[in-house]
């Protein structure tokens, strides 16, 4: 399946205690359905100390449901993802404006 959320992309929290909240995706586990957003969907973590970091309560962005993100577009709302050949080239496309997401 094509991927309609990639690593860069800005996006808006649909559910869960972030709700409405914007951020970047950092990384993308399309087998596992779930994204990583910079900011979004923060818990605590608590490190034991090593030579290479120092340890303690260190906050962590944890993995988020693909459903519950939505893309922002050129407006800055959200907007669900369809596909186009356009040019020869299968490029993404907001359903809102109908722009090329895919510069």
């Amino acid at each position: 399946m094509a991927a309609k959320i990639k690593k860069g992309d800005k996006v808006v929290l649909l559910a869960g205690k972030d709700k409405g909240k914007q951020g970047t995706v950092t990384s993308v586990d399309p087998k596992a359905g779930k994204a990583v957003v910079e900011g979004l969907n923060m818990a605590v973590r608590h490190t034991r100390q090593s030579q290479q970091s120092q340890g303690g309560r260190l906050p962590k962005a944890l993995p988020i449901d693909l459903s519950n993100l939505s893309l922002l577009d050129a407006n800055g709302k959200a907007t669900r993802v369809g596909f186009e050949v356009r040019d020869g080239k299968k490029v993404r496309v907001a359903k809102t404006t109908g722009d090329v997401i895919d510069a």
